[in-house]
């Protein structure tokens, strides 16, 4: 294992002009070997490891579509998939910096966005995953072989990261898909009680629901 590429994830931050909401991961890849590398063709898989980090009350209740009661939590808490990314590493000897970039959807009804949306403050806890293929130089040549299994790293992703991340395409916002008679529903509704907004119609029928306060 020591002769093998080693991976390092340095920090992640918002893309500011991508067409969708997009984090940008900075990693370090080492290489022992003299020779070099060639290039890399890289796979990415991230992970959140829930377990890693805790919870307040408001958090857990948020946490309980996915997870079920705090009490079952030491049976439920498992890994959750955030995404799969890919990139070219272009040739380099003893180590480079490269960006790996992911695009990231605010979709409730994923398991990722739930998670990230329960969350009020601290820390996402990332696993990356790393595979792929090696061209390495030898010799006259070029060699070809696999990115080990084992090759990972971490990153604690602040929340805040996340959070200005999304605003970039939905500043203040969230999504929420309806079924199309609901929406219509939520519309007539906003109609009749002569609402300007979507978001008002909501608030609305949530105080009328008792299950917000002041919300007009």
């Amino acid at each position: 294992m020591d002769g093998d590429l080693r991976f390092d994830c340095l920090g992640a931050r918002p893309e500011p002009y991508a067409a969708s909401p997009t984090l940008v991961f900075r990693l370090r890849v080492t290489d022992p070997s003299p020779e070099g590398v060639h290039a890399i063709a890289l796979r990415c898989q991230i992970r959140i490891e829930p377990r890693r980090r805790p919870y307040g009350p408001q958090e857990a209740a948020l946490l309980a579509d996915l997870f079920g009661e705090p009490a079952r939590w030491g049976d439920t808490l498992r890994p959750v998939q955030f995404a799969m990314a890919q990139a070219m590493v272009p040739a380099f000897t003893a180590s480079t910096e490269i960006d790996v970039t992911v695009p990231c959807g605010y979709d409730l009804e994923v398991a990722a966005g739930r998670y990230f949306a329960s969350l009020d403050d601290g820390e996402i806890p990332l696993l990356l995953l790393f595979s792929g293929t090696v061209l390495a130089r030898s010799g006259a040549g070029v060699s070809m072989r696999q990115i080990p299994w084992h090759c990972e790293t971490r990153h604690r992703l602040p929340v805040a990261v996340w959070r200005e991340t999304i605003d970039t395409a939905f500043p203040g916002s969230g999504w929420l898909r309806l079924r199309r008679d609901t929406v219509r529903e939520v519309l007539r509704f906003k109609s009749e009680r002569v609402l300007a907004t979507v978001d008002e119609a909501i608030e609305l029928l949530l105080e009328e629901a008792g299950l917000k306060e002041g919300a007009r």
